[in-house]
């Protein structure tokens, strides 16, 4: 089959479009024929190598553990292992499989994944799986979001952001997105009450105090948006964007913890799990109404380092899809 490889961290330019053997389901496990993937951040460190503690994280020490790229996955059981009872040959089903996906057949643990929302394509449902859960758990479980609150999602346009504005919504919350200047149309049409340009109002000088802050992009210090908190407001950490190769925002997120236990306000960090829970609820809000994939490009498989390369510029709207299916080529979505 064709696949995404690498055999050295690097840059972009150490993936290569190749022939590798198929994948067998172990026990407990699902082969999937993959219609569609979507690369996220994760794949971009893995691929790098980058900070240094992803190694230790499970990317490899010297090398990289495995072979082919690629996190998040939608298309259709093609055979399952021994023991496996949740799907059968036939079941379209997405999920975050965290490696593999870039390639014409994946296996993945049954619990990893959960039907495809029947409404959406598969390159909309790929884009769901790790960008949703992260969304999804940083508002719900971390920032305990409840009707009516006032909450401030930093980065917006990105792919985290776009859906945690939508689940926001969904959740009765007054959401403002901070975003730039070109993507203000953008989160004011998923749904945003208010929209901030952080090109021209800088975010810790807000008169405006928040329920929850959810930093999902830059490096501003937790103590800076404390500012911009209710006394007993919650900010929730989940932006990768460091300059340190090795602990990246590491140090910033354990500062945030020391500070959260002397004051009022809650400062934690999000650490995303895997939850086919969680894929069965975004399923229902997708299939509701309440929840649209963004897709701004989408790609052939065979040209997944572009992808990625576009993605570390960090100027995405929304996400990115990668198209397996022969016939597709590379073309812009949105």
């Amino acid at each position: 089959m064709k696949a995404i490889t690498q055999v050295e961290f690097g840059s972009a330019d150490v993936l290569e479009f190749s022939d590798v053997p198929r994948p067998e389901p172990a026990p407990g496990e699902v082969l999937i024929r993959v219609a569609a993937a979507s690369p996220n951040p994760w794949d971009w460190h893995f691929m790098r190598g980058l900070p240094y503690i992803s190694r230790l994280a499970g990317a490899g020490l010297r090398t990289p553990k495995n072979l082919v790229l690629g996190s998040d996955v939608s298309g259709e059981v093609q055979a399952v292992g021994a023991g496996t009872t949740r799907f059968r040959p036939g079941d379209e089903v997405c999920g975050f499989v965290g490696a593999g996906a870039f390639a014409e057949y994946v296996t993945a643990p049954a619990g990893f994944l959960a039907l495809k929302p029947a409404n959406v394509t598969h390159e909309q449902a790929a884009t769901i799986p790790l960008a949703g859960m992260t969304a999804l758990q940083g508002l719900r479980d971390v920032g305990e979001v409840r009707a009516g609150q006032r909450v401030l999602i930093i980065g917006a346009s990105g792919g985290v952001g776009s859906f945690a504005v939508q689940i926001a919504k969904s959740f009765g919350a007054v959401v403002t997105g901070v975003c730039s200047t070109r993507n203000v149309e953008l989160v004011r049409s998923i749904g945003a009450d208010h929209v901030i340009d952080y090109t021209r109002e800088d975010l810790t000088t807000l008169d405006q105090a928040y329920d929850v802050v959810f930093q999902l992009a830059g490096t501003t210090s937790p103590g800076a948006f404390r500012r911009i908190l209710t006394p007993s407001g919650r900010l929730v950490l989940s932006s990768g964007d460091s300059t340190d190769r090795f602990l990246g925002p590491l140090k910033r997120m354990v500062g945030a913890s020391v500070m959260s236990a002397f004051i009022g306000q809650t400062l934690r960090p999000l650490t995303t799990k895997r939850s086919s829970g969680d894929l069965d609820l975004l399923r229902e809000l997708v299939e509701g109404g309440s929840l649209t994939p963004i897709i701004e490009r989408t790609y052939a498989l065979s040209a997944s380092a572009e992808a990625i390369r576009y993605l570390e510029t960090g100027r995405v709207r929304g996400k990115l899809a990668i198209s397996v299916r022969p016939d597709e080529g590379t073309a812009t979505a949105r």
